[in-house]
């Protein structure tokens, strides 16, 4: 089986790490970009590069170093996000500078920086994890909202641009999804949440790493510009 390339964002934990897992079973080599290592040992070829990818001067230079050692590129997926949650009157003007930095305008940076790689090779995937909220929106969430709104509009933009170079750029939409996130609700919120889901229950961090795995496959390859959610029926 040929040997494939992927670049990662936000790979430690959560939905970065169940993607990481399941690519290492399609025989991915992977780099991963975070501030901390995934705390176990994971078989196939994994490099860890330590980077806060709110530092745009730094990312930038990981991705090039990345380019060097890899040659090409067949995946990235920008995974990496935050939320610093509050009602638009108390939101203060850094939280939505950090949330938009974090989860759009790195994810900006990474497509700008490997686009001429992606593109001179003709070839190649880019998988955008948004979120419902940003098909939706979400009270209490209006930078987090914004910033994954932003990173649909985003993929759709490039899927034009890229598409003549049979470059692919689609978006998955996760809705409710069992992290280390949701275990802070209490069972009365979660609950509540599960009563809005038309499956009823929530999801879980391998239901989005199979849509990347599909998406990221030749299976997929009429796919482009996309948004998929995966979302229990949320948003029909």
């Amino acid at each position: 089986m040929e040997l494939k390339k992927a670049i990662i964002t936000g790979g430690s934990r959560g939905i970065g790490l169940a993607i990481i897992k399941r690519l290492l079973k399609e025989n991915y080599e992977i780099w991963y970009i975070s501030r901390s290592q995934i705390g176990e040992n994971l078989d196939g070829l994994l490099h860890y590069v330590n980077c806060d990818i709110s530092d745009h001067e730094k990312l930038e230079e990981s991705l090039k170093e990345i380019v060097k050692q890899a040659t090409t590129i067949d995946l990235l997926v920008n995974n990496a996000g935050i939320t610093k949650d509050n009602l638009i009157m108390r939101m203060q003007m850094e939280a939505w500078n950090d949330v938009l930095n974090v989860n759009l305008t790195s994810a900006f940076i990474t497509c700008k920086v490997l686009s001429r790689t992606f593109l001179k090779q003709k070839k190649g995937s880019i998988i955008n994890i948004s979120s419902v909220v940003g098909v939706s929106g979400n009270a209490g969430q209006a930078n987090y909202s914004a910033s994954k709104a932003g990173l649909i509009g985003l993929t759709k933009t490039l899927a034009k641009e890229f598409a003549s170079r049979s470059v692919r750029v689609n978006c998955v939409a996760p809705g409710f999804i069992e992290t280390s996130m949701s275990d802070k609700l209490s069972e009365e919120q979660k609950a509540q949440i599960v009563e809005n889901i038309p499956l009823s229950r929530m999801g879980n961090v391998d239901d989005i790493a199979n849509v990347v795995a599909f998406l990221a496959s030749s299976e997929a390859s009429y796919i482009t510009g996309q948004v998929l959610c995966v979302d229990g029926g949320m948003v029909i």
